[in-house]
């Protein structure tokens, strides 16, 4: 049995469905070989996704596996930046920890908390929490 390239294309899309769900069988995926910097359409990363969507468990996850904190996406997004926008605290904590850039992407995490006046958030991106 061969397969297709909509057979992939729909594997790769589950892939990024897990990353937005919070799947944990997601990390189980990478450790068997799918590309922890793996993008969809939109340039956004499996981290990126995790990160947008607040599964802090999967963003530590595939931090241990590899994922690099700071690729941004097609509009220049960082996973910290969108973790900012979103209020999402312990995913901020875990890039931060995975070594997150908070100057980072456009606009960049610091000033989007800035924006948003998130002092909470600042004080974790400035080293301060």
């Amino acid at each position: 049995m061969s397969v297709g390239e909509d057979d992939v294309v729909g594997f790769a899309h589950r892939m990024f469905d897990l990353a937005r769900s919070g799947g944990s069988s997601l990390a189980g995926y990478v450790d068997a070989g799918v590309p922890v910097g793996l993008t969809d359409a939109a340039g956004n990363t499996l981290l990126m996704l995790a990160a947008y969507h607040g599964h802090a468990e999967l963003v530590h996850a595939l931090l241990r596996r590899g994922a690099d904190a700071n690729i941004a996406n097609d509009r220049g997004q960082t996973p910290l930046a969108g973790a900012v926008f979103k209020g999402e605290l312990d995913v901020v904590r875990a890039l931060v920890a995975g070594g997150a850039d908070p100057a980072a992407g456009t606009p960049s995490a610091l000033a989007a908390a800035q924006l948003f006046e998130r002092a909470d958030l600042l004080a974790i991106l400035r080293g301060d929490a």
